[in-house]
């Protein structure tokens, strides 16, 4: 695991900045602590920072060849990189290390950029060919790992985050106002934009070359189309569980300790289970909760982790935090380059600073929910078609009316279910696209344009680009190729890999190999969500493996219940964060829609966690990268309102 970084010079004149590959480096020494290397030649810098895990004393990058015509820097792991030496030694390459990150070079050097479509795992990764004097630059297929890049007439720079492109001379924070309107849309700004102007992000399975000046983005992995109806449940459910456990077993090949998140719910515990299948020392687990904070017991899972501990006997640990909220966001915040409107970016910060006490690598459920129908909103088209069974008349003039009354509040068990259900009534005229749309927006069209003081020029639409870009047929399998397009690679994986890296720790998340998502994307709806049974076909291939108090447990999101907290222990932060004196000083967006906001949700009116969430993020980042100041003294100035 590392930070990757590199300037190219795109008029064949090399980039002249003395000490640039070191001061990019250094933005993010906390993605690679153990070592640093650099390659300089010609119009190519090449730059990386490394956490060492494999080969831990010969797998220095950038790595090159027999000839040294291939130079490679790569952030993340290969877990097929055993299979493809062994292929590629006996086509006569002759290996150096013992390093994944090699195979990279090797398979190149014999199969040009098709070797990525051969790459298993996690990456972004740049290869330079001397030879030819091209660039070319990668994300891995599902967009667990992150590349940013700038583009300009003489030169092109990319790293795995945007701190270090903003080392760059020439490169300047500023918001870009499309970008901005996305942001408040989901809540995260999906790829190729990055909230940073001319910053652009590479989507995933997508390269990026590099030659005789010339810039050619294009897509090298997509998943295929068509779902398998004909196939009989049995033989899903077990080559789902032979495949789970595959995954699991292969993303284990480690140097150094290793350890997994347990939350206690279905992702997790399987994890767990399957990684005490193959190790012959206890599986290191850790697991977090809240404690004497407003919403706290909703969040606590200790419990159902403990159970599945003591199920697979591991060296169980478990932390129970009152953050220091106050201190904690600018850190976050400086760390995910960009604001994200979603509360699980405390909590996977807690939980890896904490599991960072004793492993380096950390395997995680991840990916559950997309891939196998572990979200309330896949059953909107079950309950839709029972609620339809009600008159029209009887739903437009009773239920609709009562429905926009309700009160809302995620953080109370009661409010909680009158939330969701008042979100599905109030969904249900409109169409396919659209109620999704619904559960997954943060500020809805009227909103933003309420919010933002000036209309962008443009707006991304990515929900509706990701809808256009899916050729399912299928509803179940719409959803998802739109939750992997977008909510799962820029939000949940960016969070991911920002906030575990914040502590040099290596996540994994094998529930997103490449070759169970491939399997899950072919599974008929049936098995997902069939008769309202949430992740219906994963029970089913984990009963006998996991105890079935955990199998049949409700559903609780890896969250913190920062909702309450913004109206109770954070409210006087919120009220200087947006308070109408300094959203007029930020100039983006308007004081009154903002006020609305604030008082709807302490008048339970409506739940606005997520929206408050996105306005504070947004706040507190524009301090750190607009402005210029450091998280010390943005922390100093939260800290001191709160105290008066």
């Amino acid at each position: 695991m590392c930070g990757i970084y590199g300037v190219l010079g795109l008029s064949g004149a090399a980039p002249h900045a003395s000490g640039l590959l070191h001061r990019m480096g250094l933005s993010i020494l906390h993605r690679g602590p153990d070592d640093e290397g650099s390659f300089a030649e010609g119009p190519m810098l090449l730059g990386m920072r490394r956490l060492s895990i494999i080969d831990v004393a010969g797998g220095h990058q950038p790595l090159s060849g027999e000839d040294g015509n291939v130079v490679v820097v790569c952030n993340g792991e290969i877990y097929n990189f055993q299979a493809l030496r062994r292929e590629l030694e006996a086509a006569g390459h002759r290996f150096a290390t013992r390093s994944d990150t090699e195979v990279i070079v090797h398979g190149y050097e014999e199969y040009g950029d098709a070797i990525l479509g051969r790459l298993e795992g996690m990456f972004g990764l740049a290869i330079w060919d001397r030879r030819r004097r091209r660039l070319l630059v990668a994300r891995d297929p599902l967009g667990i790992k992150p590349v940013y890049y700038h583009q300009r007439a003489d030169q092109l720079a990319f790293a795995s985050e945007a701190k270090a492109l903003l080392a760059v001379p020439g490169i300047e924070a500023r918001v870009d106002p499309a970008a901005l309107a996305q942001y408040l849309s989901v809540g995260y700004v999906s790829a190729p934009n990055s909230l940073f102007a001319g910053m652009r992000k590479l989507a995933p399975g997508h390269a990026l070359a590099v030659e005789d000046g010339r810039v050619d983005i294009r897509p090298y992995w997509r998943l295929k189309p068509g779902v398998d109806e004909g196939r009989a449940e049995a033989s899903w459910i077990d080559e789902l569980r032979s495949e789970m456990e595959r995954a699991v077993r292969e993303q284990m090949v480690s140097d150094v300790p290793i350890g997994a998140f347990l939350s206690g719910g279905i992702d997790s515990s399987a994890v767990v289970a399957f990684m005490s299948r193959h190790t012959d020392r206890p599986v290191r687990t850790y697991s977090i909760g809240f404690a004497g904070s407003s919403g706290a017991a909703l969040y606590n899972e200790l419990p159902h982790a403990r159970t599945v501990a003591q199920a697979f006997g591991t060296t169980h640990r478990e932390i129970l935090v009152q953050p220091d909220v106050a201190a904690l966001l600018p850190q976050l915040l400086w760390h995910m380059d960009e604001p994200v409107a979603d509360a699980a970016f405390i909590t996977t910060y807690l939980v890896s600073k904490f599991a960072r006490e004793d492993v380096t690598v950390i395997l995680s459920g991840v990916g559950g929910d997309e891939l196998f129908g572990g979200y309330r909103r896949y059953l909107d088209e079950h309950y839709r078609r029972l609620y339809q069974r009600i008159p029209r008349v009887i739903r437009r003039s009773m239920i609709d009316p009562v429905a926009r009354r309700l009160p809302s509040d995620r953080h109370h068990r009661v409010l909680n279910e009158l939330r969701l259900a008042k979100a599905f009534v109030l969904a249900d005229s409109l169409s396919f696209e659209d109620r999704y749309r619904r559960y997954m927006e943060v500020f809805d069209g009227a909103e933003r344009a309420a919010l933002l003081l000036a209309a962008p020029p443009s707006f991304d639409d990515c929900i509706a680009r990701a809808f256009a870009a899916s050729d399912a047929t299928d509803p179940l399998r719409r959803l998802m190729d739109v939750d992997l397009a977008t909510q799962m690679p820029e939000d949940l994986l960016m969070l991911t890999d920002k906030m575990s890296m914040a502590v040099s720790l290596e996540c994994r998340v094998p529930l997103l190999d490449q070759r169970l998502v491939e399997l899950a994307a072919r599974m008929p709806a049936r098995l997902k969500v069939g008769g309202g049974d949430l992740k219906r076909g994963m029970k089913r291939s984990l009963a006998g493996v996991l105890p079935d108090s955990i199998l049949n447990r409700e559903k609780r999101g890896f969250g913190a219940p920062i909702g309450a907290w913004f109206r109770q222990e954070l409210a006087p932060l919120v009220a200087d964060l947006l308070s109408r004196d300094t959203v007029c000083r930020r100039g983006l967006l308007d004081p009154d829609a903002v006020a609305r906001t604030i008082a709807e949700h302490e008048r339970q009116q409506a739940d606005r966690t997520d929206h408050l969430l996105a306005l504070v993020n947004l706040e507190i980042w524009a301090r750190l990268y607009l402005d210029g100041s450091s998280v010390a003294t943005v922390t100093a100035e939260l800290k001191a309102k709160l105290a008066a």
